[in-house]
């Protein structure tokens, strides 16, 4: 069974929770193990709130994009997400994240979700501009699932 959503939200904060929301009842609803729905929600919610801190440009009034775009899919026995703005992207000058200090209050983001995620990209849309994170992981299910994989 595949389940996919996509949705274009605002670039405010309140969006960063509806999202998460939306991941967490759709994984819980497949029966996805919780530890796993857990942390690709924690990713998710990292790469929204990088999304509307960071994914704005200076072509919409008040020089911030309105909104922003998240994808997941459940196929089989993975997820998959994608978090895409219409931001400046990334920069050369922007490092690739090895660390985090514990007690940093920002910075962390793209750390926590390559800790997180099996697999993860970071980069720009060429086509449209801005940056895209995009991350997956290979799934658990729990003994009840009523969507596992077969």
């Amino acid at each position: 069974m595949s389940i996919w959503w996509s949705l274009h939200l605002r670039r405010e904060a309140a969006s960063v929770p509806l999202a998460r929301r939306l991941l967490l009842g759709t994984m819980e609803t497949a029966g996805v193990d919780p530890d796993i729905s857990y942390d690709l929600s924690v990713a998710l919610s990292e790469a929204c709130a990088n999304a509307v801190e960071h994914g704005g440009t200076t072509a919409a009034p008040g020089g911030r994009s309105e909104a922003y775009r998240v994808t997941a899919y459940l196929d089989g026995e993975k997820c998959s997400i994608e978090v895409a703005d219409s931001g400046p992207g990334f920069t050369a000058e922007c490092p690739t994240p090895t660390h985090a200090h514990a007690d940093a209050e920002a910075g962390r983001g793209l750390y926590l979700i390559r800790e997180l995620a099996d697999h993860v990209h970071i980069g720009n849309n060429p086509a449209l501009g801005g940056a895209v994170v995009s991350f997956d992981k290979i799934l658990k299910w729990r003994e009840d699932a009523p969507l596992m994989a077969v």
